[in-house]
Protein backbone atom coordinates (compact mmCIF):
# COMPACT_ATOMS: atom_id res chain seq x y z
CA UNK A 1 0.00 0.00 0.00
CA UNK A 2 1.37 3.60 -1.05
CA UNK A 3 2.13 5.82 2.14
CA UNK A 4 -0.11 8.64 0.46
CA UNK A 5 -2.81 6.14 0.55
CA UNK A 6 -2.53 4.87 4.00
CA UNK A 7 -2.39 8.43 5.28
CA UNK A 8 -5.58 9.16 3.36
CA UNK A 9 -7.24 6.10 4.54
CA UNK A 10 -6.25 6.71 8.40
CA UNK A 11 -7.12 10.66 8.14
CA UNK A 12 -10.89 8.99 6.64
CA UNK A 13 -10.52 6.80 10.13
CA UNK A 14 -9.98 10.17 12.36
CA UNK A 15 -12.52 11.52 11.27
CA UNK A 16 -14.83 9.28 11.50
CA UNK A 17 -13.78 8.27 14.84
CA UNK A 18 -12.81 11.16 16.00
CA UNK A 19 -15.46 11.69 18.82
CA UNK A 20 -14.41 7.99 19.69
CA UNK A 21 -10.54 8.73 20.03
CA UNK A 22 -11.51 12.21 22.00
CA UNK A 23 -14.21 10.17 24.66
CA UNK A 24 -11.54 7.38 24.95
CA UNK A 25 -8.54 9.44 26.13
CA UNK A 26 -11.34 11.60 28.21
CA UNK A 27 -11.74 8.54 29.86
CA UNK A 28 -7.98 8.39 31.14
CA UNK A 29 -7.45 11.92 32.18
CA UNK A 30 -10.38 13.57 33.09
CA UNK A 31 -9.92 16.83 31.19
CA UNK A 32 -10.71 18.00 27.80
CA UNK A 33 -7.43 19.77 27.22
CA UNK A 34 -5.11 16.90 28.13
CA UNK A 35 -7.59 14.84 26.26
CA UNK A 36 -7.35 17.11 23.12
CA UNK A 37 -3.27 16.62 23.82
CA UNK A 38 -3.77 12.75 23.61
CA UNK A 39 -5.54 12.90 20.37
CA UNK A 40 -3.89 15.38 18.94
CA UNK A 41 -0.42 13.64 19.55
CA UNK A 42 -2.09 10.07 18.69
CA UNK A 43 -2.96 11.48 15.62
CA UNK A 44 0.67 13.09 14.68
CA UNK A 45 1.73 9.28 15.46
CA UNK A 46 -0.37 7.58 13.91
CA UNK A 47 0.75 10.04 10.51
CA UNK A 48 4.64 9.81 11.35
CA UNK A 49 4.38 5.75 11.54
CA UNK A 50 1.57 5.39 8.55
CA UNK A 51 4.40 3.23 7.17
CA UNK A 52 4.19 0.52 9.39
CA UNK A 53 0.54 -0.50 8.86
CA UNK A 54 0.15 -3.14 6.77
CA UNK A 55 -3.61 -3.81 6.48
CA UNK A 56 -6.33 -1.56 6.39
CA UNK A 57 -8.52 -3.67 8.21
CA UNK A 58 -6.45 -2.82 11.20
CA UNK A 59 -6.42 1.22 11.13
CA UNK A 60 -8.87 1.09 13.95
CA UNK A 61 -7.50 -0.87 16.14
CA UNK A 62 -4.15 0.38 15.49
CA UNK A 63 -5.64 3.80 16.17
CA UNK A 64 -7.24 3.15 19.74
CA UNK A 65 -3.45 1.20 21.09
CA UNK A 66 -2.06 4.41 19.89
CA UNK A 67 -4.36 6.74 22.07
CA UNK A 68 -4.63 4.18 25.36
CA UNK A 69 -0.74 4.22 25.16
CA UNK A 70 -0.26 7.85 24.71
CA UNK A 71 -3.14 8.41 27.26
CA UNK A 72 -1.23 5.87 29.95
CA UNK A 73 2.04 7.73 28.70
CA UNK A 74 0.02 10.75 30.13
CA UNK A 75 -0.97 9.68 33.36
CA UNK A 76 2.70 8.40 33.89
CA UNK A 77 3.93 11.41 33.14
CA UNK A 78 1.82 13.55 35.44
CA UNK A 79 1.92 10.88 38.10
CA UNK A 80 -1.88 10.14 37.66
CA UNK A 81 -2.94 13.44 38.79
CA UNK A 82 -6.35 13.71 37.52
CA UNK A 83 -7.60 17.53 36.80
CA UNK A 84 -10.98 18.45 36.57
CA UNK A 85 -12.34 20.97 34.22
CA UNK A 86 -14.41 23.97 35.71
CA UNK A 87 -17.85 22.04 35.07
CA UNK A 88 -17.02 19.59 36.94
CA UNK A 89 -15.50 21.26 39.88
CA UNK A 90 -18.57 23.59 40.46
CA UNK A 91 -20.71 20.37 40.28
CA UNK A 92 -18.70 19.28 42.46
CA UNK A 93 -18.70 22.49 45.02
CA UNK A 94 -22.70 22.62 44.33
CA UNK A 95 -23.45 19.49 47.05
CA UNK A 96 -25.42 17.52 45.10
CA UNK A 97 -25.82 14.09 45.28
CA UNK A 98 -26.37 12.31 42.80
CA UNK A 99 -28.98 10.42 41.28
CA UNK A 100 -27.51 9.12 38.01
CA UNK A 101 -26.69 5.27 38.01
CA UNK A 102 -23.87 6.47 35.36
CA UNK A 103 -22.69 8.98 37.42
CA UNK A 104 -22.12 5.62 40.19
CA UNK A 105 -20.88 4.16 37.46
CA UNK A 106 -18.26 6.13 36.96
CA UNK A 107 -17.31 6.16 40.59
CA UNK A 108 -17.04 2.59 40.08
CA UNK A 109 -14.76 2.91 37.49
CA UNK A 110 -11.99 4.96 39.40
CA UNK A 111 -11.60 2.25 41.78
CA UNK A 112 -10.40 0.01 39.06
CA UNK A 113 -6.88 -0.86 38.11
CA UNK A 114 -6.06 0.74 34.77
CA UNK A 115 -5.43 -3.10 33.39
CA UNK A 116 -8.99 -3.59 34.10
CA UNK A 117 -10.66 -0.02 33.59
CA UNK A 118 -9.03 -0.14 30.13
CA UNK A 119 -10.80 -3.64 29.34
CA UNK A 120 -14.23 -2.11 30.14
CA UNK A 121 -14.02 1.09 28.33
CA UNK A 122 -12.97 -0.55 24.98
CA UNK A 123 -15.50 -3.13 25.34
CA UNK A 124 -18.58 -1.54 26.38
CA UNK A 125 -17.79 1.55 25.82
CA UNK A 126 -15.99 1.80 22.79
CA UNK A 127 -18.05 -1.49 21.71
CA UNK A 128 -15.01 -3.50 20.76
CA UNK A 129 -15.16 -7.06 20.51
CA UNK A 130 -12.75 -9.48 22.49
CA UNK A 131 -10.66 -9.81 19.89
CA UNK A 132 -9.79 -6.50 18.53
CA UNK A 133 -9.37 -5.37 22.90
CA UNK A 134 -6.62 -8.44 22.15
CA UNK A 135 -4.96 -6.80 19.32
CA UNK A 136 -5.32 -3.46 20.53
CA UNK A 137 -3.86 -4.19 24.42
CA UNK A 138 -1.35 -7.05 22.53
CA UNK A 139 -2.69 -10.01 24.66
CA UNK A 140 -4.32 -12.89 24.46
CA UNK A 141 -8.09 -13.17 24.12
CA UNK A 142 -7.94 -15.79 27.10
CA UNK A 143 -6.02 -13.09 29.05
CA UNK A 144 -8.90 -10.49 27.97
CA UNK A 145 -11.68 -12.33 28.47
CA UNK A 146 -10.31 -13.07 32.61
CA UNK A 147 -9.64 -9.51 32.82
CA UNK A 148 -13.21 -8.30 32.02
CA UNK A 149 -14.82 -10.97 34.03
CA UNK A 150 -12.37 -9.81 36.99
CA UNK A 151 -13.60 -5.92 36.01
CA UNK A 152 -17.19 -7.21 35.76
CA UNK A 153 -17.03 -8.46 39.22
CA UNK A 154 -15.21 -5.17 40.71
CA UNK A 155 -17.79 -3.34 39.63
CA UNK A 156 -20.24 -5.04 40.79
CA UNK A 157 -18.74 -4.93 44.26
CA UNK A 158 -17.88 -1.22 43.89
CA UNK A 159 -21.35 -0.52 42.93
CA UNK A 160 -22.99 -2.40 46.01
CA UNK A 161 -20.92 -0.84 48.09
CA UNK A 162 -22.28 2.78 47.23
CA UNK A 163 -25.22 1.78 47.06
CA UNK A 164 -24.70 0.62 50.86
CA UNK A 165 -23.39 4.01 51.85
CA UNK A 166 -26.00 5.99 50.53
CA UNK A 167 -28.75 3.77 52.39
CA UNK A 168 -26.60 4.06 55.13
CA UNK A 169 -26.02 7.68 54.75
CA UNK A 170 -29.55 8.42 54.82
CA UNK A 171 -30.69 6.45 57.77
Amino acid sequence: MKNLDINQLIAARITERQENLYRLAFYYVKNKEDALDIVQESIRKALASSSKIKDAASIDSWLYKIIVRTALDVLRKNKKLTIADDETIEYLRSGEEDHYRDLDLQRAMEGLSIKYKTVVILRFFEDLKLEEIAEVLEENVSTIKTRLYKALQLLRINMTEQEETKKWKKN
